[in-house]
């Protein structure tokens, strides 16, 4: 029993490794169709795993963040937390509506995201608000339905819980 515990924490960590990672890419962070599936991922797990998958978590992955991009510390830290502190409270009103209800929920907590990115950062520097970054929400909106099919079939495949 604790041996598959341990397996299943280890597998939850390398998907937020995974996640992280491809938040990461070079170039343009706002046109990456793998840095929103990487957020997508992260409220995937706490919709699933709310027991495993709390703010604590999305505090420190978003201070891992923080840390690999080099940004100013706690931005995405506090707008992980805020997000997922809204999905763990509702997560069983969430889980009880359609995908594509969830993909619309998802793509406004992303938008709120993004703001409350732009905000922090604003408060510490002078940061411009890019246009461009309000499209993460039209592609967690589409993609949302596909990831939550494909990350349910692994997570029961791997038997996490």
């Amino acid at each position: 029993m604790a041996n598959s515990s341990m397996r299943g924490r280890a597998l939850i960590w390398l998907s937020f490794i995974i996640a992280l990672s491809f938040k990461l890419r070079p170039g343009r962070a706002s046109l990456h169709l793998s840095a929103h599936l990487g957020i997508a991922g992260d409220f995937l797990l706490v919709l699933a795993l709310p027991h495993r998958v709390n703010v604590g978590t999305a505090l420190v992955v978003g201070l891992l963040w923080d840390l690999m991009l080099g940004s100013t510390l706690g931005v995405r830290g506090l707008m992980m937390s805020v997000l997922v502190y809204l999905v763990a409270l509702n997560f069983q009103v969430l889980r009880n509506m359609s995908l594509w209800q969830q993909a619309a929920i998802l793509s406004l907590l992303t938008l709120a995201g993004k703001v409350l990115e732009f905000w922090a950062e604003y408060l510490v520097s002078n940061v411009q608000f890019d246009p461009i970054q309000l499209w993460a929400g039209l592609l967690n909106f589409l993609l949302w339905p596909w990831l939550f099919l494909l990350l349910r079939r692994v997570r029961r495949q791997f038997s996490i819980k």
